[in-house]
């Protein structure tokens, strides 16, 4: 019998979680999601040297205030992760706008279509690039235009249905609903651990793919931030997962059959329903899991992408020096 892996990939699309190169050839995914964190992480390793000196001379070369060339050497680092594995994979390679501009509408959109402009500069066309935004009101209202523009994008840190209509309604291309966040809120909350089937975060996956199919809805549904694999097998079928090399390596060296849990003819019948600012808002501050998720997860991409321009911030004076 196949492993597991092959088996998900007979279902749905499978997407890497990592800015590993070695991984990404090892394990052939369709696609691969960056953040600041894992573009952090990938410019430490070997694979990046070269990268990361090139983006200093570049950086040394450049004009203005300080903390914009650190701010432009940051951006072309992340762009240099995304365009390596763009490389590698046949399908879209996720790059994130800056987290501290997720309450910003205009400045997000002003980023995101810098992001593409530099991705053409390296000859990789927007058709190979999905633009990450957080799943703010103000990252939505910035998706809806850059969607407009043929900018495709990548709505994340997604904890609450509301988020996802909301998205739904303005068009996005692709949702990345955060399963394992969600799991562990509700582990430190209720004290107790839970089946996959009980899984709170597989459960609002399958909410919001239910909508989605059962409403005509054309917005992807890709399950992100996984903790076992036991949570990727309750969601086998779902339209695209993005999974870290290590569940990955996990699924692959499993045996057994894997059950299809999703599909579109399954999907329960659920009534469309109408969310504007208000509503949105309300929804969020109503669901406290939600509210702390995307607040936490926002600091903590704003915390690994300035620690990435202090890094870039060493590395310049190191060589003025």
């Amino acid at each position: 019998m196949t492993s597991k892996l092959e088996q998900l990939r007979a279902m749905t699309t499978v997407v890497a979680d990592t800015g590993d190169i070695e991984a990404v050839r090892r394990l052939k995914p369709v696609d691969c999601t960056t953040n600041p964190t894992i573009v952090l992480k990938a410019l430490g390793t070997p694979a990046f040297a070269d990268a990361v000196a090139e983006a200093i001379r570049w950086g040394q070369s450049q004009g203005g205030n300080r903390e914009g060339v650190v701010s432009a050497v940051a951006d072309r680092l992340a762009i240099s992760v995304g365009a390596a594995l763009a490389e590698l994979v046949p399908g879209r390679v996720s790059t994130e706008v800056d987290a501290d501009l997720s309450f910003d509408t205009e400045a997000s959109i002003a980023k995101a279509r810098e992001i593409i402009k530099a991705y053409d500069a390296r000859g990789i066309s927007r058709e190979r690039i999905l633009i990450k935004l957080a799943s703010t009101w103000e990252g939505i209202r910035a998706a809806e235009v850059l969607q407009k523009e043929g900018i495709d994008c990548n709505l994340t840190l997604l904890f609450n249905k509301a988020q996802a209509i909301a998205c739904a309604d303005a068009g996005v291309f692709l949702i990345s609903p955060f399963v394992g966040r969600i799991l562990d809120w509700h582990v430190k909350a209720a004290g107790k651990t839970f089946t996959a089937e009980e899984d709170p975060g597989v459960l609002s996956v399958r909410a919001i793919y239910d909508y989605y199919k059962s409403n005509g809805i054309d917005t992807i549904v890709m399950g992100a931030s996984f903790r076992n694999t036991g949570e990727i097998e309750a969601l086998a079928g779902c339209d695209r997962l993005t999974i870290s090399p290590a569940l990955l390596e996990e699924l692959d060296a499993a045996s057994g059959a894997l059950e299809r849990k999703l599909s579109p003819e399954k999907a329960a019948k659920v009534s469309p329903v109408k969310v504007d600012e208000k509503a949105f808002r309300w929804m969020l501050n109503e669901d406290a899991m939600a509210t702390e998720k995307l607040s936490e997860g926002i600091r903590a991409f704003a915390k690994d992408l300035g620690s990435l321009r202090a890094m870039v911030d060493k590395e310049l004076k190191a060589a003025a020096a």
